[in-house]
């Protein structure tokens, strides 16, 4: 979703071969529509939290074109009439950018609830939706050997499963995966090779979170985005009520236990929704959309010198601004160098596409 694609100009060129080599024409068995996320050659990552599986589907949409201004009214509405459906009974689920043809594509649950059926769709420049056939595409799959049991329950909020993969990235060869095992520590953190082949057990995780002043190990990471803190790569991880966390990508070891390092509370009652993190005038910042406290924009300028939070706290650590612009965002993408792609909830429950200039 987000950081991962200003890796894949980068990259492509030399995984496109192998990438696509990799995939096998047939039907994409997927139980359900998450997250997604773009790697090379333009293939689309998917997260299947029903099904615990990750796929990558070959959406033939490798030609290079200028991103143009998108502003799409009542978008669910639209999807709704495409897929036969009432607007109440579609669910966006996550946006993902094209970085090399700029086309949109939508996660679609068609119903509501685990036999939700998963759709996939593409917005071209013209504002034409057009669905992403599952039934005969190249594809392949890596299951996860460890997802919550599908009879598992919550005792609040929904079931662990659908939370088996709450985001992904691509970066480098790999698919970084935050969710949920039935390891002791659920809350786990993956990399997986791609072209794929299997899926260790990941890594377990722990944190501090100030605003509770207490450890966890079961609350899982709700959106990441890979980072560079001092030469090393990492990924800041947002969990609700809001501590920001970072992982250095080096300790993420099959089977082991981790300890991230919190380097902010942003603020209890909210649950961060995404992140995507980008370059202005010469620094760096990370733009994150929340269900209670608005777009942040949060400077990331000398990261490495926060140290860790460790006792019970309010609002504190690495700075934010809140932006008053920005109402109702809950889905972000970046859309080129200067402009992000919003999914913004309107007046009567629309849900509204368009390009920002980035703050």
């Amino acid at each position: 979703m987000r950081l991962a694609s200003l890796f894949l100009l980068a990259t492509g060129l030399v995984l496109a071969a192998s990438a696509s080599s990799s995939l096998t024409m047939g039907k994409a068995d997927m139980k359900s529509a998450g997250v997604l996320t773009f790697g090379p050659d333009g293939i689309l990552f998917a997260g299947d939290p029903v099904g615990g599986a990750i796929f990558a589907i070959d959406t033939d949409d490798n030609k290079s074109a200028a991103g143009v201004a998108i502003d799409l009214k009542a978008a669910n509405e639209k999807i709704a009439a495409l897929l036969g459906a009432a607007p109440d009974q579609i669910i966006i689920n996550d946006i993902a950018v094209n970085p090399v043809s700029h086309k949109v594509y939508f996660s679609v649950s068609r119903g509501r609830g685990p036999e939700a059926t998963p759709v996939l769709l593409r917005l071209d420049a013209s504002g034409k939706f057009q669905e992403v056939q599952l039934d005969r595409v190249k594809h392949s799959k890596v299951a996860l050997p460890n997802p919550p049991s599908a009879e598992s329950k919550s005792g609040r909020g929904p079931s662990p499963r659908m939370e088996s993969i709450t985001d992904l990235a691509y970066v480098d060869g790999k698919v970084f995966v935050a969710g949920l095992s039935n390891e002791e520590f659920s809350s786990t953190l993956r990399a997986i090779p791609f072209p794929f082949n299997s899926a260790d057990k990941g890594t377990s995780v722990e944190i501090f979170h100030g605003a509770h002043g207490r450890f966890e190990t079961n609350a899982p990471v709700r959106t990441f985005v890979p980072y560079t803190i001092a030469g090393k790569p990492n990924l800041l991880a947002a969990y609700t009520c809001t501590p920001l966390v970072k992982f250095s990508i080096a300790d993420l070891k099959p089977g082991q236990k981790i300890m991230g390092t919190t380097i902010a509370e942003l603020g209890s009652g909210n649950r961060p929704l995404d992140m995507i993190a980008y370059k202005k005038d010469g620094k760096d910042f990370i733009l994150m959309s929340n269900s209670s406290r608005g777009v942040m924009k949060i400077s990331v300028e000398n990261i490495e010198s926060y140290q860790g939070i460790t006792k019970k706290t309010e609002i504190t650590g690495v700075p934010y601004e809140t932006l008053a612009a920005f109402k109702g965002v809950e889905q972000l993408d970046l859309y080129d160098s200067k402009n992000a792609l919003m999914l913004v909830r309107g007046e009567g429950g629309s849900l509204d596409l368009k390009t920002v200039a980035l703050p």
